[in-house]
């Protein structure tokens, strides 16, 4: 499918002139049209709720707009609870999923009245020592079957070899203390894959924890409030690959709760997403000026942002489309290696590509950086964070994060006695 920048060389250049480059900028209509799909594929659900996946892009402006539609937001730290709060979140909208809890983050999302999911059965007698015996009446707990995962086009992913979640047996056991505890009603959440580009994914997974589910229901007689489906919907970072259809998804896993919950006197389960991926990254994009071209054994070119504005392609290898602006009608024939400044040479966005002839100055439009992208920035050699911007439906743009200064970088320095040199403006 072939990938479109949502903005253009020129509108580009009108940015830049109040907002150097590099700059990180998220579509708005793209964004609130994604929402709209993914409350209507799930429709057919009273008590469907997507908790967006805030580590993503942790932006309250962002989440704001995500807001609107009633979804919620899934925490994993005390700065994204924190977040959620400020937007105006109550406990029913944040999911706190984390992992190796500190106990002041526990403490505040019990405060803040969030859904609390525990990753372990060891967290239950941890937690209780934070909030006493008395737990909130609705509390979810993490599965993980183990093994390998698979889907009809292979293996996807290697849960066995994952950190998260209980067995079954750990699962079962925690919600009989947790009862004990004073939960009335239970939720169940997994997450199994990352990044799945099949409408498979969610309608496998939901059939085997509404099975899960049931049994737990009719063995152990606790209800439950929800199941929470998780992230893993992912995207089509390469423009060979199919989008996911949310619809299709919606579809696939409606069927299989008439065929398991339904039948088994749960049909006012509620279902929840924890989305992140597949809510912001087609709808974001980092922004970056070439400004060196080098020719040695290979052809580079060298742009002004690097790993620490998206570290994906250095971190994983991975994949990120490369559009230059004003010149999507030109031949892609010139190999390239797109090169940032740090000093590691797997500070690459792009190896080999294949793209137009490109010149100083020249505008590169790089895809899909709406989740995971600026939220994994870093400071490694001094580099600083590069502005947010949103493109609001009416063609303005608002900036929603400045760019980092140097006095911000040297602000946390606890000596005063180099104040006047390192935290001028």
């Amino acid at each position: 499918m072939e990938k479109k920048p949502f903005i253009t060389k020129a509108q580009a250049e009108e940015i830049a002139k109040t907002y150097p480059t590099p700059f990180h900028i998220y579509d708005e209509a793209g964004i609130r049209a994604n929402c709209e799909a993914v409350k209507k594929a799930f429709a057919w659900n009273k008590g469907f709720r997507e908790y967006f996946a805030v580590k993503a892009t942790p932006n309250p402006y962002i989440m704001q707009i995500i807001a609107d539609y009633d979804f919620g937001f899934d925490c994993s730290s005390e700065a994204e609870l924190v977040l959620s709060d400020a937007v105006g979140a109550d406990g029913a909208h944040i999911m706190f999923s984390s992992n190796d809890t500190p106990a002041c983050e526990y403490a505040l999302a019990h405060k803040l009245g969030a859904i609390i999911n525990l990753d372990d059965i060891t967290h239950i007698p941890f937690l209780e020592s934070i909030i006493g015996d008395k737990f909130p009446e609705v509390m979810s707990c993490r599965y993980n079957p183990g093994g390998v995962y698979t889907l009809s086009n292979g293996i996807m992913d290697n849960p066995g070899d994952s950190k998260y979640g209980m067995t079954k047996e750990q699962l079962f056991e925690a919600y009989k203390q947790m009862a004990a505890r004073g939960v009335k009603k239970f939720g169940l959440h997994a997450f199994l894959a990352s990044n799945t580009v099949t409408n498979e994914y969610y309608p496998k997974l939901a059939g085997e924890l509404f099975e899960l589910a049931r049994e737990a229901h009719e063995t152990l007689g606790i209800e439950f409030a929800f199941i929470n489906l998780s992230g893993g919907v992912g995207v089509d970072y390469r423009p060979d690959q199919e989008r996911n259809d949310i619809a299709a998804i919606g579809e696939g896993v409606r069927k299989v709760y008439e065929e398991i919950l339904t039948p088994a006197g749960m049909g006012d389960t509620a279902i929840y997403a924890e989305m992140g991926r597949f809510m912001l990254a087609p709808y974001g994009a980092l922004v970056t000026k070439a400004v060196h071209a080098k020719h040695i054994y290979k052809e580079y070119i060298g742009v002004d942002a690097c790993a620490a504005n998206l570290m994906r392609p250095a971190m994983y290898g991975a994949y990120h489309h490369i559009t230059v602006l004003g010149k999507e009608d030109a031949p892609c024939d010139h190999k390239y290696d797109v090169t940032g400044s740090l000093c590691e040479n797997n500070d690459k966005f792009a190896i080999d590509r294949m793209l137009p002839e490109i010149e100083n100055g020249d505008y590169l439009f790089i895809h899909d950086a709406g989740a995971h992208g600026f939220a994994m920035g870093y400071n490694y050699n001094g580099r600083l964070w590069s502005a947010e911007l949103l493109l609001r439906p009416d063609g303005s743009v608002k900036q929603i994060r400045r760019a980092q200064k140097l006095k911000d970088y040297f602000s946390t320095f606890d000596n005063t006695e180099f104040a006047d040199k390192l935290l001028k403006d």
